[in-house]
């Protein structure tokens, strides 16, 4: 069953995401990448990086905002958008 034009679209996680701007940078053996985050939640956010930036499937995020530094898991993927795990 379909709901109307402008129904809220239907929240699908089990956690819901306050919506964020924060910069963050990934964190690899190899390298460090700029990124964006853009909502978050205790176990998961979602980050934004440029066009093309290969992201591996593990990493450290830090936040300054928050002084922390997360282990992060990618569990999806979208042009520049990944929503990951955090702990």
């Amino acid at each position: 069953m379909s709901g109307k034009p402008d129904d809220p679209p239907i929240e699908r996680r089990s956690l819901p995401r306050a919506a964020v701007l924060k910069d963050g940078t990934i964190i690899t053996e190899d390298t460090t990448i700029a990124c964006s985050v853009r909502n978050q939640h205790a176990h998961g956010a979602e980050l934004r990086v440029e066009p093309g930036v290969v992201v591996p499937e593990r990493f450290v995020l830090y936040v300054p905002a928050d002084g922390v530094e997360y282990r992060a898991v990618v569990r999806w993927r979208k042009n520049e958008r990944l929503g990951v795990q955090i702990n």
